[in-house]
């Protein structure tokens, strides 16, 4: 039996089409979407404002049943392009994720079309300078991508040889590096960020405590509880009960 939410869906899906074939709107090419985020990843202003540029001479989609409604979801699809772009090239996704929630904010406010195209290509830049503003971090490349991966994985398993592989090095000379520049070995700094992410799920869920040392792979709540302490100077029970009073 088909299931009608997925028949209403393939019905919607082919209107849209035909409609969009219509009115000769068009999706951005892939191949030119591939090299806007490879211009963005590798902090190309010139380049991808080209290509931005060269993707808008064609007549936007229709996202929407108002025009501008249609044109930010348009520009919220940039700004989550831009942000995935950004973290591919180093940024930790925290801040990727908090610049990108202020552009969203203000695609919302803004109702003038002009102002609202104009916003996409000062998010554009805005992104990029963020990626240059990080690769002024004092690491080397390497350490900057065990950094990043770290980041990205922060909620899996973690292990030395891991992030060694990933950044092309064997796994003492990672750590070696990576004990040097930052001063904590790797262990410990994926303790320290896993700490430290963890902290918006005790202001921001109902979570047990329990629960979110499982979610961050912390072996016991004993383990999590002890790390949390060492690097926030309180447990989580304290911390949550602070903030939440």
């Amino acid at each position: 039996m088909t299931d009608p939410t997925l028949k209403k869906m393939t019905d919607q899906f082919l209107m849209i089409r035909m409609k969009n074939q219509q009115n000769e709107y068009l999706h951005p090419s892939y191949l030119l979407e591939k090299k806007l985020i490879q211009s963005i990843t590798l902090g190309d202003r010139e380049g991808a404002i080209k290509i931005l540029s060269s993707i808008n001479k064609d007549q936007r989609p229709s996202l929407a049943h108002n025009t501008t409604r249609s044109l930010k979801n348009s520009l919220v699809c940039s700004c989550t392009l831009f942000t995935r772009a950004i973290i591919e090239g180093g940024v930790e996704p925290e801040t990727a994720f908090n610049l990108s929630d202020a552009y969203i904010l203000e695609i919302e406010r803004l109702e003038d079309a002009r102002e609202l195209s104009n916003l996409e290509y000062i998010m554009l830049t805005h992104f990029i300078q963020t990626l240059h503003d990080e690769e002024k971090l004092p690491y080397p490349t390497i350490v900057n991508h065990a950094i990043t991966f770290i980041n990205q994985h922060i909620l899996q398993k973690l292990s030395l040889p891991m992030i060694a592989s990933n950044c092309y090095v064997s796994p003492s000379y990672l750590s070696h590096l990576f004990k040097k520049e930052v001063g904590l070995s790797v262990v410990q700094f994926i303790n320290k960020r896993r700490v430290e992410e963890s902290r918006n799920f005790l202001l921001h869920t109902t979570s047990s405590i329990s629960e979110i040392a499982t979610l961050f792979q912390f072996c016991n709540q004993s383990y999590y509880t002890a790390q949390f302490k060492e690097y926030m100077g309180i447990t989580p029970k304290e911390f949550r009960q602070y903030h939440l009073e």
